[in-house]
């Protein structure tokens, strides 16, 4: 016998081997080939853009998400010798949206200073490790030529 438990909004479903032994009663849906929201990639049947493909990783959403989608369909449907080339004005659109939101839409050269600055924080950081430790050897350099031997347990004391 089955028992079923809710938390939150999860469904626990706790099931007796007597239920598995019984075959399943559920009904498969046939997958509808004309469903708009079945992931079938960028192009759809239809040719029209699947925004909501997750190869466009959330682009066509968030603030820049309509400049986005004008820049992206312009180049798509173009019919130019040079693909897109008169799309211009809808990109420029787009890179000035996202220029005003640099936390969602980091550009190249930010990454490429963010990674040099961490680079040169950690070889700051071994470089002060690297003095620390060197002080730390000095000392025991020092210790050890002072005469005086460490006290051990096999030695014999007096």
């Amino acid at each position: 016998m089955s028992s079923v438990r809710e938390e939150g909004k999860d469904r626990i479903i706790f099931v007796s081997k007597e239920d598995h032994a019984t075959p399943s009663s559920a009904e498969l849906v046939e997958e509808d080939p004309d469903d708009p929201y079945e992931e079938r990639g960028l192009i759809l049947p239809s040719g029209e853009i699947n925004w909501n493909c997750p190869c466009l990783g959330g682009m066509a959403s968030g603030p820049c998400g309509t400049e986005f989608k004008d820049a992206f369909s312009c180049f798509h449907y173009s019919k130019e010798e040079v693909k897109g080339s008169e799309c211009m004005e809808q990109f420029v659109a787009m890179q000035e949206c996202m220029q005003r939101y640099p936390e969602l839409y980091p550009q190249e050269d930010d990454k490429v200073q963010e990674k040099q600055s961490s680079e040169t924080d950690q070889t700051s950081q071994d470089s002060a490790s690297a003095g620390t430790s060197g002080a730390n050897s000095t000392s025991a350099t020092e210790r050890d030529s002072d005469g005086t031997q460490p006290n051990t347990e096999d030695s014999p004391t007096t």
